[in-house]
């Protein structure tokens, strides 16, 4: 796939078939993610890999209810805008994605949330090499239940970054309208 095109066809993909990717399929492509540069070689990004849609589900469910939480203790919450939407239970934040990929790291390390953006780019541009659409649920990165976080072996000592949704796309829709850039100064 010549790159310009890989670049045209990553888009935030939030319906997919019923088909689940493989285990090794998914490997490979954690494996390109390793390419990805990050402060000092750190490569601080694990990855916790949820292909239980009921899992997937109570995690949907888990992340709902403490944003609603979080809404209702500062009205003011930019994520009032989802509030309509979070309080319908059949909402799953992950779209009903047949897989989820979870980048979490080091909580202490100040290049974290960097590093884990890279790292989720090349993921996402791997991704779609072989035919597969991501997108990135910030929305779903609200997991606080010990039970929950214990069931994805994520220590205390770690967060997570990027919840990342992946699977075969039903459609790849267009890409939206884009400004040109705005380019302040050449020196």
């Amino acid at each position: 796939m010549e790159f310009s095109q890989l670049l045209k066809d990553r888009r935030s993909i939030r319906d997919y078939t019923d088909e689940v990717p493989s285990l090794e399929l998914i490997n490979e492509i954690i494996q390109d993610t390793c390419l990805a540069p990050t402060a000092s070689n750190g490569q601080p990004c694990s990855f916790i890999i949820i292909r239980d849609r009921d899992f997937i589900k109570a995690l949907s469910d888990e992340s709902k209810k403490n944003l609603l939480a979080a809404i209702e203790s500062d009205p003011n919450s930019p994520l009032k805008i989802y509030q309509e939407t979070l309080r319908d239970p059949g909402f799953n934040v992950f779209y009903n994605a047949p897989c989820l990929v979870v980048f979490v790291g080091p909580r202490r390390l100040h290049s974290l949330d960097v590093d884990c953006a890279l790292t989720v780019a090349y993921f996402m541009f791997s991704a779609v090499s072989r035919g597969l659409g991501t997108c990135w649920v910030a929305l779903g990165g609200n997991i606080r239940d010990k039970e929950l976080l214990g069931r994805m072996s994520l220590r205390e000592d770690q967060r997570i970054v990027a919840p990342i949704i992946l699977g075969y796309p039903v459609e790849i829709p267009p890409a939206s309208e884009r400004h040109p850039p705005e380019i302040l100064k050449v020196i």
